[in-house]
This record gives structure tokens, C-alpha cells and sequence, in this order.
């Protein structure tokens, strides 16, 4: 940078690129940096944040947004936001834990996880049951369930082509991946729906909201 009076300086334009060059007095010595040498790494002050075009990024794993100033029940254990994505899972049957000879028509499923609770969507449609017996669930849920005994969680479940006795329900298993399926009678006897109870045109449509891992 050559010696140039201020008042000869180009004008600047915002925002600024990062790349202009200021001059600083360092030791006695006066030295050149750029703006981005003077913000990296910096902690930014400020009581509101705008972002005028881009996205906000959280760089390091475990980080978020932090909203400990709030207030917070006696039970909480984080106020800390760390997690958001979306995407798509892909839905298997399986019957006592195998899914032998097991094909599928449809297997598709949506999922959106807000810090550790997960919502999940899938439509489920069999050209073969296969040949495993045994209790049947709904596989491949993109986040485990938590193992804690509270996190057991109740879907909203369609089925179609299959015999019960009472009315399908099930539970997304805690400390597994997986939505077990049981049928209920009026008497309140609830039992595992398994593979008799399903055809080679089954169709399992569900939505089920659960605290992740």
C-alpha cells in the first residue's frame, strides 16, 4: 500500500468485501491489514442481527442459539437450539426382527428434527409380505428413539389390507429405530400384530413425532 493521504483514499463501497487494506500502528510500525484480518475470529456485539442476503452458519458442531436469558421450567436441561434438518427416510417392514423376501410397491418417508425431536411421515406399500413371521414393525426411522422410558411415542397409523382384531396401534420402541405395531380389542387386550396379519398388498401410511438420541 502506497503512502496516500486520506483525503486521496478511494471511496469505499458497502459491504465491504473483506479485501480493503487499512493501515494500523503496531510497535511504532505502522503495517497494512485488511478488514477481514480485523473481524476474524472476533466476537460480534450488537443488540439485533440482519441478514440482508446468505445464511446464518453455525460452524462448530454442538453450537446454536442460546436462550438461557429466558425464562425456564424446573425441569430443563438445555436451552441451547443445536439442531435442524430435513430430509427423507426410507420405511421397511420387517417380522420378528427379519424381513425375508419382504418387496415393496412404495417405501417413502419425510422427516423434519428440531433440536432432539423428530417428526416422520411414510407411505408403505407391499407386493410380498415374504416368508419371516413373527411381530411386526416399521424399520429404518432416520434418528434412534431416546431409550428413556418417557420417550415411548404413539403414531397416528393408517392400515390397509391387512385383518386385526379392535383397532392397529403401536409405539415408536424407545432405544430403537423402529414402530412396533399391535392391534387392541374393546376389551382393552392388546396384542402384537404380526405377519398373519398381513397380506401381500398391505399398505401402512403414518405420522409420528418423537424425541430423537
Amino acid at each position: 500500500m502506497a503512502d496516500t493521504k486520506i483525503s486521496a483514499l478511494p471511496a469505499s463501497t458497502t459491504p465491504l468485501a473483506g479485501t480493503e487494506v487499512l493501515p494500523i500502528v503496531q510497535g511504532g510500525v505502522t503495517k497494512q491489514v485488511s478488514v477481514a484480518n480485523l473481524t476474524a475470529g472476533r466476537a460480534i456485539s450488537a443488540t439485533e442481527l440482519t441478514l440482508s442476503t446468505g445464511n446464518l452458519i453455525i460452524g462448530t458442531a454442538g453450537k446454536g442459539i442460546d436462550f438461557s436469558a429466558d425464562p425456564s421450567a424446573s425441569g430443563m436441561t438445555s436451552e441451547l437450539l443445536d439442531d435442524y434438518e430435513e430430509g427423507t427416510w426410507t420405511p421397511g417392514v420387517s417380522f420378528g426382527g427379519a424381513s425375508v423376501g419382504i418387496t415393496y410397491g412404495t417405501a417413502q418417508g419425510f422427516y423434519t428434527r428440531v433440536g432432539n425431536i423428530v417428526h416422520v411421515t411414510c407411505y408403505l406399500t407391499l407386493t410380498s409380505k415374504g416368508s419371516s413371521t413373527g411381530a411386526a414393525r416399521v424399520t429404518g426411522l432416520p434418528f434412534n428413539v431416546n431409550a428413556g422410558a418417557a420417550a415411548y411415542a404413539p403414531p397416528a397409523l393408517w392400515i390397509d389390507a391387512i385383518t386385526y382384531t379392535g383397532t392397529p396401534s403401536g409405539y415408536a420402541n424407545a432405544g430403537s429405530g423402529n414402530i412396533d405395531m399391535f392391534q387392541t380389542t374393546e376389551a382393552g387386550a392388546v396384542s402384537a400384530l404380526t405377519n398373519a396379519n398381513f397380506t401381500g398388498s398391505s399398505r401402512i401410511m403414518l405420522n409420528a413425532t418423537y424425541r430423537a438420541v
